[in-house]
C-alpha cells in the first residue's frame, strides 16, 4: 500500500452499502459489535452492511482501509497499541476511527483523540446500544468534515484564481497605460504624457519653490535624410537620438517625442546651466549615434533651445516650453548644431530695443 494518504470516495460506498472495519481481539467481543453494527443498519431484513473483523494490527494492515467507511478500533491488541495502529491507518487513509476499548482513562482518550481518533467509547454497561448512533453521528461528521474540506479547496482554488486573474488584469492594465503613455517607435513618452507630466512638475516646482528646466531639441536636416534615404532610416535614426537622450539624462528627469524629428527634455529641481551640461553631452553624442545610419557616413546634428521656471518665469507650464521652442527656432535660425536659451533671446531683443 501507498504510503500516500487517501481518502474514500464515499459516493461510491453509499451506493453499495455501509462498510465497516472492527479491529478486536477478543473474539467473543468482536462478534458482538459485529451483530449490533449489522442489525441496526440492515435491520431484520438482508441488508448490504458489509462487517470486517480482524484481531491484529498486521491484519488489519493487511487490508485495503479505503474499501471501508468507518473503523472501530480497540485500543489493546496482542500485536501493537491502538495509538500506534492508528498512526499507521491515517497515514495511508482518510477515514473516520473510533476507539471501541476497555480502557477508561481519560487521559488515554484524550492522547487518542489528539491523535487524530474522531471517537472514543468505553466498553461498560449498554455501550452496545449506543455504539451504532455514535457510529451513524461520527458518520455524518466525517462527511461535514470531507464536504466542508472540499469546499475550502474549491473556494482556495477560487481565490487563487481569481488572484492569478487579478494579477494578470492589472499587468494588462499596466500594458496599456505604457501604450497610451509611450510613442511606440522610441520607446520615450509620447505628447499626451508629457504634457501631465509637465502639469505635475510645473506644479510641484511653483507650490516649493525649485527650479524647473525645459529643453526642446530638433534633429537638423532630418527631412532631407528621410526623403533620400527612406523611412526606415529615418526611423532608425529617430531610435538612435532616443537612445541616446534616455542613456544620458537622469531617472529623474524626463523625455519625450515631440512630434516628428522633435523631442522634448524636462529637468526637476534643475537650473539651466545645469541642464545645458547635459543637453551638450546628448548634443554630441548625436552625431556618432545616428552616423552609421546616416547615407555619407556622417550623423546629424541636434539644435536646442532651453527655458527654466527660475531664468524666464513663465507664467504657466504651456509657456515654459513655448519659451524653450522659441529658443529651438532661434538656435535653427542661427546655424544648428548649437543651444540657445530664451534668456539670450530676451537680452538681445532688450539690447536693440535699448540701441533703438
Amino acid at each position: 500500500m501507498s504510503s500516500e494518504k487517501v481518502s474514500r470516495d464515499r459516493t461510491q460506498a453509499s451506493s453499495t452499502g455501509l462498510s465497516v472495519l472492527v479491529v478486536e481481539d477478543d473474539p467473543d467481543q468482536q462478534d458482538l459489535v459485529c451483530e449490533t453494527i449489522k442489525m441496526h443498519f440492515d435491520g431484520d431484513g438482508d441488508g448490504d452492511t458489509h462487517i470486517v473483523g480482524v484481531g491484529t494490527g498486521v491484519e488489519c494492515m493487511a487490508l485495503n482501509l479505503c474499501d471501508f467507511d468507518i473503523i472501530l478500533l480497540d485500543y489493546n491488541l496482542p500485536d501493537t497499541t491502538g495509538i500506534d495502529l492508528l498512526k499507521q491507518i491515517i497515514s495511508v487513509c482518510d477515514i473516520p476511527v473510533i476507539f471501541v476499548t476497555g480502557n477508561s482513562d481519560a487521559a488515554t482518550a484524550a492522547e487518542a483523540i489528539r491523535r487524530g481518533a474522531q471517537d472514543y467509547i468505553v466498553k461498560l454497561g449498554d455501550y452496545l446500544l449506543a455504539l451504532p448512533v455514535v457510529v451513524e453521528k461520527n458518520l455524518r461528521q466525517y462527511e461535514l468534515k470531507r464536504e466542508n474540506a472540499r469546499l475550502q479547496k474549491e473556494l482556495t482554488a477560487s481565490l487563487e484564481q481569481t488572484r492569478i486573474k487579478n494579477i494578470q488584469l492589472g499587468e494588462s492594465l499596466q500594458k496599456l497605460q505604457t501604450m497610451a503613455a509611450t510613442d511606440h517607435l522610441t520607446g520615450l513618452s509620447n505628447r499626451r504624457a508629457f504634457s501631465d507630466i509637465l502639469n505635475r512638475y510645473y506644479g510641484q516646482a511653483i507650490r516649493y519653490g525649485f527650479d524647473l528646466t525645459c529643453i526642446m531639441c530638433d534633429l537638423d536636416d532630418y527631412k532631407a535624410l528621410n526623403d533620400t534615404l527612406g523611412h526606415q532610416v529615418g526611423d532608425k535614426v529617430l531610435v538612435a537620438a532616443a537612445d541616446v537622450i534616455r542613456s544620458t539624462i537622469r531617472d529623474s528627469d524626463d523625455a519625450a517625442r515631440y512630434g516628428g524629428d522633435e523631442f522634448v527634455m524636462l529637468f526637476p529641481h534643475t537650473a539651466a546651466d545645469i541642464a545645458i551640461g547635459v543637453a551638450d553631452r546628448i548634443r554630441r553624442q548625436i552625431v556618432s549615434a545616428t552616423s552609421r545610419h546616416a547615407g555619407n557616413g556622417m550623423g546629424l546634428t541636434l539644435s536646442m533651445g532651453v527655458a527654466s521656471l527660475n531664468l524666464d518665469k513663465p507664467d504657466s507650464a504651456d509657456a515654459l516650453v513655448a519659451m524653450a521652442d522659441r529658443a529651438l527656432y532661434v538656435a535653427k535660425d542661427r546655424g544648428k548644431n548649437r543651444i540657445v536659451t530664451f534668456d539670450q533671446i530676451s537680452a538681445h531683443k532688450e539690447a536693440i530695443s535699448l540701441s533703438g
